[in-house]
């Protein structure tokens, strides 16, 4: 195990890790983001309450569509996974895979009432709203597809052939860290199109254009490990290697990798029963509640928010240097510090109370997927990276998807916060109680989380590792 320990990454393949994670993030953030805001600000802004009552709430909409892409997210990680195995080419399913995402990805700034009405010859109000709301869910199963076979299925296993468990909380940490400034950015540019300052258009196609540059240059850069080129042949069938980890031989095999995905599962639900509603929530409840931006801007806001910003990063590191030790406590704690963060932020709008929870929801959020991303990678046999991708699609992105965004739209129409748009209809937005829901089911974590930490949470390649040095 002495050579594993010394093994480390190039300078190329953090190059890689850091561009690839970033582009990314940028497709997966304008997806899981401003499509949800482009439905509420562009397609529901001037709809009758006939045509609503006709089709279906925008909560309701975006809900679908967060489920139908999950779906479709998880199904083509399932092929493309195993795919990627059999044909021992890492690079070209994630170049190629990056330059369609960014080209359907600009493609959405062209969809509109008129054009669909066009398209399809239809004059009836709600039929015009029901056949965009579903035009645009079909493009977004569309750009899934793209994205799932490029970063969910190869990416992801490219960056575990690559790195040795050791490494991997690092590259983790790196990881989440890339796709937090890489949201920070989306929102940043999405804020401008939120506002109606640029259009949808323009927005959707600029992301599109730098998503496609960057499989451009995967052509050049990426190259498959050695790891990649020693999976062994399977004797089975293609078939048969998509239902893999389905087999019970190997989820008793595996054990602590399931109880570790069933436990970020749960996480992961919480987060997405308020997620696809979030800028929604921000521009027309918080803003709305805080008499504007003019008034978050004040220095009393911008001082706390400075100070919520260092205390955040401070604890995060801090944890993240005792988690190489103490990674089921880290783990535990992540969970419990998250629902703290769920349940502050549904007693109140305040932006005041609002950023004191972002230092529970930040930190909580960060130890939770460094650390169970990380275990999850450890855990995966070794050479069979692209066979497990699908199963960890399931519990990271299909339960959470399908179920998180019901919930949270189940919360929303319970509350039954509205506001009027230009047609004088009601519109149904979100409410701080989709908080309180998430979490109620974050909790729920706990329990295969205490299994898992009875098991052991660390690999064994790792165990061995720690003790050579």
């Amino acid at each position: 195990m002495r050579k594993m320990s010394n093994e480390k990454l190039s300078k190329k393949n953090w190059f890689i890790i850091v561009l690839f994670c970033f582009m990314g993030g940028i497709a997966w953030n304008t997806e899981n983001m401003y499509f949800n805001t482009f439905i509420t600000n562009e397609i529901y802004a001037d709809v009758s309450q006939t045509a609503i009552r006709g089709t279906m709430e925008a909560t309701t909409a975006v809900a679908r569509m967060v489920a139908l892409s999950a779906i479709a997210a998880v199904v083509t990680t399932f092929i493309m996974g195993a795919l990627s195995d059999k044909l021992k080419n890492r690079k070209m399913f994630i170049s190629v895979g990056y330059i369609f995402w960014g080209v359907v990805t600009g493609m959405f700034g062209f969809i509109s009432k008129e054009n669909v009405a066009n398209l399809f010859n239809l004059t009836d109000e709600a039929k015009i709203l029901g056949y965009t709301v579903w035009f645009i869910i079909l493009m977004d199963i569309v750009m899934t597809f793209m994205g799932s076979t490029s970063n969910d299925a190869a990416f992801q296993a490219w960056v575990t052939d690559v790195s040795v468990p050791k490494q991997r909380p690092i590259v983790e940490t790196v990881l989440s860290v890339v796709g937090t400034i890489s949201s920070f950015a989306v929102t940043g540019v999405g804020s401008f199109a939120q506002a109606g300052t640029i259009s949808y258009k323009l927005f959707f196609g600029g992301l599109g254009i730098v998503v496609t540059l960057c499989g451009v240059a995967g052509l050049f850069l990426i190259k498959d490990p050695p790891r990649t080129a020693q999976i062994e042949n399977s004797s089975s069938s293609y078939l048969s290697d998509l239902f893999y980890g389905f087999r019970p031989s190997v989820i008793k095999e595996n054990a602590r990798l399931y109880l570790a995905l069933i436990a970020f599962c749960f996480a992961i639900v919480a987060f997405q029963v308020f997620y696809p509603y979030l800028l929604t929530y921000v521009q027309y409840v918080v803003l709305p509640d805080n008499g504007g931006v003019e008034n978050i801007l004040k220095p009393g806001v911008i001082i706390t928010a400075v100070v919520v910003a260092a205390v955040t990063i401070t604890a995060i590191v801090t944890l993240l240097k005792l988690s190489t030790k103490k990674r089921g406590i880290c783990l535990v704690a992540g969970v419990i510090v998250l629902t703290l963060g769920f349940l502050i932020l549904s007693t109140s709008t305040s932006i005041y109370v609002i950023l004191i929870s972002i230092v529970p929801v930040v930190l909580g959020n960060a130890l939770v997927n460094i650390l169970f991303g990380a275990a999850v990678k450890d855990f995966i046999p070794e050479g069979k990276a692209g066979l497990f991708q699908g199963i960890r699609m399931i519990f990271a992105v299909l339960i959470p998807m399908v179920v998180g965004p019901v919930i949270g739209d189940m919360a929303c129409q319970h509350a039954a916060r509205t506001i009027i748009n230009e047609a004088g209809a009601e519109v149904i937005v979100p409410a701080k109680n989709m908080f309180l829901w998430a979490g109620i089911v974050c909790v729920f974590a706990l329990i295969p989380l205490y299994f898992l930490v009875k098991k052991g949470v660390e690999s064994k390649e790792y165990e061995e590792v720690t003790e050579d040095e």
